[in-house]
């Protein structure tokens, strides 16, 4: 058996998946860290703490999608299992396909093989079909593509991101295309600074329910939020038709400042819940964020750990609090990557420091 093999194997990181979160935020960076740094990976107890324990369908797509860019070896890859090993071998890159088949995360599949892919030895063309682009638990697609790639270009990660269908809870059905350039170093992340808000925009979209004026609804009860707040938003309509296996909708908002800050936040749509309260559930969100004046917002901050692990030099940033995914990201990168972090209290916010 493989597990067996191993035994005159490189080191092997041992993980423990019920540690901190106990969540798939364990997998998804284990998987992801092992794989750039090239050595085998055993991890037990996987989602413990979950209700329902174990690798569910995005998490097994995300494991063998993974081990389709590195051709790794792997052992446990099945529904349900709460152990794996995974064994990588050099990052090819190339076209790569995968099909979720629920309406399981398509962003979260997208996390767990994005850092990979940046070390590819050639361009990386994902087509990642049948799951969800805007599902609870989960940054949206649109979140992904107007706050987090922009900040990862600043990293020298050049990402293409083109929604082909969206796809919701219940049955899914979305379908996207990632086109990744490799990136032989990464670049540090310095956002120390606010600045100054200079603009705050938005992408509001629904499918099958233009008739219902989903799309403008949502739009206009977050600007009229936000205009109580001193704020305007820009919010592109989009009245999408292209699945017509599965209603739905979402927003996300974000602000840009003088210094180069991205703070985003989501909300979607769902049976029984108005398009008024989706709008206006983005704007409370994105508000949370702006007077603290911190230069990431809560989420971002911990999905930017694995870049600014493996990135040369020191990055720092600042956000609001400490969430337990943050903590998770922070103590996998330490233990599995050797990197170093600092967090500290400053002011009312906290830096997070990733010591060059």
């Amino acid at each position: 058996m493989l597990k067996n093999d191993w035994k005159e194997a490189s080191p092997v990181i041992e993980i423990d998946g019920s540690k901190k979160s106990g969540s798939g935020t364990i997998l998804r960076l284990s998987v992801a860290l092992a794989t750039i740094i090239g050595q085998p990976l055993h991890i037990y107890n996987i989602r413990q703490n979950r209700p329902q324990p174990g690798l569910r369908p995005q998490h097994l797509e995300a494991v063998l999608t993974a081990a389709k860019l590195c051709n790794a070896e792997l052992e446990g890859a099945k529904l349900g299992s709460r152990e794996l090993w995974f064994k990588p071998k050099s990052i090819k890159g190339g076209k790569v396909e995968a099909e979720i088949g629920t309406a399981g995360s398509i962003p979260m599949l997208l996390m767990t093989v994005l850092p990979i892919c940046a070390f590819a030895e050639r361009t990386v063309s994902l087509h990642v079909s049948k799951g969800g682009t805007d599902v609870q638990h989960s940054p949206t697609i649109n979140y992904m593509r107007c706050v987090f790639l922009p900040i990862l270009k600043r990293m020298g990660l050049n990402i293409a991101l083109e929604v082909r269908r969206y796809g919701y809870y219940p049955k899914g059905m979305g379908e996207v295309m990632l086109t990744v350039e490799p990136c032989r170093s990464l670049q540090p992340l310095r956002l120390d600074y606010f600045g100054e808000t200079k603009a705050i925009k938005g992408v509001s979209v629904c499918t099958f329910l233009a008739e219902r004026k989903v799309a403008e609804r949502q739009a206009k009860a977050a600007n009229d939020y936000l205009k109580k707040k001193g704020h305007m938003a820009d919010i592109q309509i989009i009245n999408d038709r292209s699945n017509p296996m599965q209603k739905g909708s979402s927003l996300v908002l974000w602000a840009e400042t003088d210094t180069g800050v991205i703070l985003g936040a989501d909300a979607i749509g769902e049976l029984r819940k108005t398009s008024e309260a989706v709008g206006g559930e983005a704007a409370e969100k994105l508000y949370a964020e702006i007077p603290s004046k911190p230069t990431v917002d809560v989420h971002l901050a911990d999905m930017l750990i694995p870049y600014v692990s493996l990135a040369k030099g020191r990055s720092s940033y600042l956000t609001r609090t400490i969430s337990e995914h943050l903590e998770t990201n922070i103590w996998l990168a330490e233990k599995t990557f050797d990197a170093k972090f600092d967090v500290e209290k400053v002011g009312k916010l906290c830096k997070i420091e990733r010591l060059g």
